[in-house]
C-alpha cells in the first residue's frame, strides 16, 4: 500500500495554513491533478468540528477519476482529517496537521496512505499520484505566498 509523507517548514502561522488547506473548494486553481472539486454536504459533528463530504474528480492525461471523502476540519487542535468514502480506492486516508514554529511559521505535515481496487488502474495512476503528492505541499505553501506574501 503506497503511502507518503511530509513535513514543510513555512512562513505563515499554523491558521493561515489550515484555512487555506480547509479552502477545499479552491483546489482545482493550485493542486495538481485536481480537476474539480464539490463539497455536496456541510454540517457541524457533535464536538463541533466542520465536516465536509465532498467529490474530488482528478485526471491526469485522458483517464479522470472522481472520489468521495469526509472532511473533519478541527481548527482548535490545527488538524485536517480526510476519509474515504466512495470511488476508485480500496481505502484512502490523509491527514493534515499544522504546528507553530518560534519564528512564527509553521511546519505543516502532510501524510497519505492509499490503495486503489484495481491494479490496472494502480499501476496506471500510481505513478503519477505519487509524483503529484510530492508536489502537494509545494503548491500550498506556494498558493499561501501568493495570498499572504513571503513572510510570516
Amino acid at each position: 500500500m503506497p503511502n507518503f509523507e511530509t513535513v514543510r517548514h513555512v512562513n505563515h502561522s499554523p491558521e493561515r495554513m489550515f484555512d487555506l488547506v480547509a479552502d477545499v473548494e479552491r483546489y482545482p486553481e493550485f493542486v495538481p491533478l485536481c480537476e474539480r472539486l464539490v463539497v455536496r454536504q456541510r454540517r457541524n459533528d457533535v464536538d463541533g468540528r466542520d465536516v465536509l463530504v465532498a467529490d474530488l474528480t482528478a485526471g491526469y492525461g485522458p483517464v479522470r477519476e472522481t472520489f468521495t471523502s469526509m472532511v473533519t476540519l478541527d481548527r482548535p487542535a490545527l488538524v485536517i482529517k480526510v476519509e474515504y468514502v466512495d470511488g476508485p480506492f480500496r481505502f484512502l486516508d490523509n491527514r493534515w496537521t499544522f504546528e507553530r514554529r518560534d519564528d512564527g511559521g509553521a511546519d505543516v505535515h502532510f501524510w497519505i496512505s492509499y490503495e486503489f481496487r484495481s491494479r490496472m488502474l494502480g499501476a496506471l495512476m500510481g505513478s503519477m499520484f505519487d509524483k503529484a503528492f510530492r508536489k502537494f505541499s509545494e503548491a500550498f505553501e506556494s498558493r499561501a505566498d501568493a495570498l499572504y506574501g513571503r513572510g510570516a
